[in-house]
């Protein structure tokens, strides 16, 4: 079933890059479940009293999604990628708008879960994490983005690989260098 799915869900992304408006509604229901799963993780890291709901972080996604008409969709692993990517921009885009209003108040709080293990003890804000990301990408732009899909896209090893284009291993190493690299940025932030 899964396999079908991944199949049939990269063959709309194609068909629907090509200008059928019907793949498009067809996709949808495809990417719904996984997208509310995204959009949920992103907002369980987020600070209780956050004004955007997952529904409207989704619904956001999705019209910038449908935005993006000139992606050249490679895969479903793939979309989902640029998924986490824009939901990711929408809560840092966010968080600036209320930190500007607050004059630096209220940061948004994103904790590393057990998967990244960059550190327990820290709880670094969203804007921060952006941050050191963006020079991550600066630095070496694949570790930045296996971060990107594996700990904001929710992708496995494999999916991670095939989005990027190398093997399971290499995304192995990537993952293992960019959150010591992270630990220690995010480290010299709290100083």
């Amino acid at each position: 079933m899964l396999a079908r799915s991944s199949h049939e869900i990269t063959q709309l992304l194609l068909a629907w890059h090509d200008g059928d408006s019907d793949a498009l509604d067809q996709l949808v229901p495809l990417v719904e479940t996984e997208l509310r799963r995204l959009a949920r993780t992103y907002m369980s890291r987020e600070r209780v009293s956050h004004t955007l709901q997952t529904t409207a972080l989704i619904n956001e996604a999705f019209v910038r999604l449908i935005d993006a008409r000139n992606v050249q969709w490679q895969s479903r692993a793939h979309f989902y990628g640029i998924a986490a990517q824009v939901m990711r921009r929408i809560l840092v885009e966010s968080a600036r708008k209320r930190n500007y209003r607050k004059r630096g108040g209220g940061n948004y709080q994103v904790t590393f879960e057990e998967t990244l293990v960059v550190s327990e003890a820290q709880d670094p804000n969203v804007l921060v994490l952006d941050e050191a990301l963006t020079e991550l990408a600066r630095i070496d732009e694949r570790k930045a983005r296996v971060v990107e899909l594996r700990f904001f896209g929710g992708l496995t090893e494999k999916e991670t690989a095939v989005a990027v284009n190398v093997s399971a291993e290499t995304v192995r190493r990537d993952w293992r260098l960019a959150k010591t690299w992270l630990l220690r940025r995010l480290s010299q932030e709290g100083k």
